[in-house]
């Protein structure tokens, strides 16, 4: 792995654990291990790191949305996929929250530059979301679906991580599956 994406994973990882504001360029190069001149030959400014940050991040969960899209073949299964990547990381999300949710909370809090790019992350959640729920049968409702659906998964995160609380993360991801399961007969029933 090249030293500049070592940069962006340590920075993730740090941005993720420690927020961007609380991050040092001596926090990403110790984790590096890595000079700081080496470092400066890389990224010139912390936003810059914050820009290939997100790039990466963004790049990940295209890549996460297209695995779905061709391991799942029904809308449904696809957005338990989504739903299920809160037990998946439950343990992070319990540390941590979202690492979208916490970016972008963080940025549009210090008005920052970057905060339209990061949004842009929850932007291609709602419009795959939206893409799904069109394909169950949902076309009318399809983006308040994919809207609540982000919005809840984002509010299991924050009072998971709030309380640390495991069992909420499970009877939610429940109780998102039960909602979603009802979508699908409607939409069913409609056809």
């Amino acid at each position: 792995m090249k030293t500049r994406d070592h940069i962006i994973g340590a920075a993730d990882h740090l941005f993720y654990q420690q927020g961007f504001e609380h991050t040092s360029f001596a926090d990403i190069a110790s984790a590096v291990k890595i000079s700081r001149g080496n470092f400066y030959y890389h990224f010139k400014t912390k936003d810059e790191i914050l820009d290939a940050v997100i790039n990466y991040r963004l790049k990940n969960t295209r890549q996460m949305l297209e695995l779905w899209e061709s391991e799942c073949e029904q809308p449904e299964d696809r957005i338990h996929s989504f739903i299920n990547i809160l037990i998946a990381n439950r343990a992070k999300i319990k540390r941590y929250g979202c690492p979208v949710g916490s970016l972008c909370t963080e940025l549009t809090k210090l008005n920052h530059v970057s905060q339209a790019e990061a949004n842009k992350l929850f932007t291609l959640f709602r419009t795959w979301l939206r893409r799904q729920f069109v394909r169950m049968g949902c076309s009318k409702d399809a983006d308040v679906l994919a809207m609540h659906l982000l919005a809840r998964s984002q509010g299991v995160a924050i009072l998971a991580s709030t309380f640390n609380d495991e069992k909420f993360i499970k009877q939610e991801v429940h109780m998102m599956i039960e909602w979603l399961d009802g979508i699908r007969k409607a939409a069913a029933m409609r056809k």
